[in-house]
C-alpha cells in the first residue's frame, strides 16, 4: 500500500481493491521484498481471463526504480502466465510513461490503439499494449535473452532465487 501512492498518484488503488484482487479467483499476485528488511519492493499481478492475462499493476518503489526490479516482475509475470495457459498479454498504460512502455515494447508488447481519458485522476489518455504467441519459441528465447542479459549484470546463475517473493505465488486473503 505504500508504493501505491508514489507508483500511481493520487487515484490509486485502495486498501480494499487489493484484498478484492488478492480475494480474485482470476488473479495472480506476487511481490518482492527485500530479504535482509522486508521491505516491500514491488509487485504485479495479472487476471487471467480464458487464454489471455491481464496485467493490472506493476509496481516499484520509487527509491527502488531503475534496478531491473520492475523488469523482474515483468518476466515473473510473463512466466506464470505461461504456465497457467494464457496465449496473450495485455494491458493499459499511461501515454507518459515512457519508461513502463519502452520496457513493454522490448518484451514484445505492440500498442493496438489508446483508451481516451483513461485515467480518472487527470483525465489521461491510455495506450492499450498487447502481446501475443507468449508461448510461441520466438516469444521464449527474446523473454530468455533478456533473463540472461539481467543474470550477466548481476553475476548470478538463478535470478529468481535472488529476488525473493518473486517466485511465490498470489496470497490467499
Amino acid at each position: 500500500m505504500l508504493i501505491e501512492p508514489h507508483a500511481f498518484g493520487t487515484h490509486h488503488w485502495s486498501r480494499q481493491s487489493f484484498l478484492n484482487e488478492l480475494a480474485n479467483p482470476g488473479g495472480h499476485y506476487f511481490v518482492t521484498a527485500d530479504e535482509l528488511s522486508a521491505k516491500l519492493c514491488g509487485y504485479s499481478g495479472f487476471w487471467l481471463i480464458g487464454e489471455e492475462a491481464h496485467i493490472t499493476t506493476l509496481a516499484v518503489h520509487p527509491d527502488l526504480r531503475r534496478r531491473y526490479i520492475g523488469e523482474l516482475l515483468l518476466i515473473n509475470d510473463i512466466e506464470h502466465a505461461q504456465n497457467v495457459g494464457a496465449s496473450w498479454l495485455t494491458l493499459e498504460v499511461r501515454a507518459s510513461n515512457y519508461a513502463a512502455q519502452n520496457l513493454y515494447f522490448k518484451y514484445g508488447f505492440k500498442n493496438l490503439g489508446t483508451r481516451r481519458k483513461y485515467y480518472q485522476d487527470n483525465d489521461e489518455d491510455a495506450l492499450v499494449l498487447w502481446a501475443e504467441n507468449i508461448r510461441s519459441d520466438e516469444f521464449k528465447k527474446n523473454v530468455n535473452t533478456h533473463l540472461q542479459d539481467l543474470q550477466a549484470k548481476f553475476a548470478v546463475s538463478d535470478i529468481t532465487l535472488n529476488t525473493g517473493a518473486l517466485s511465490q505465488n498470489r496470497q490467499n486473503t
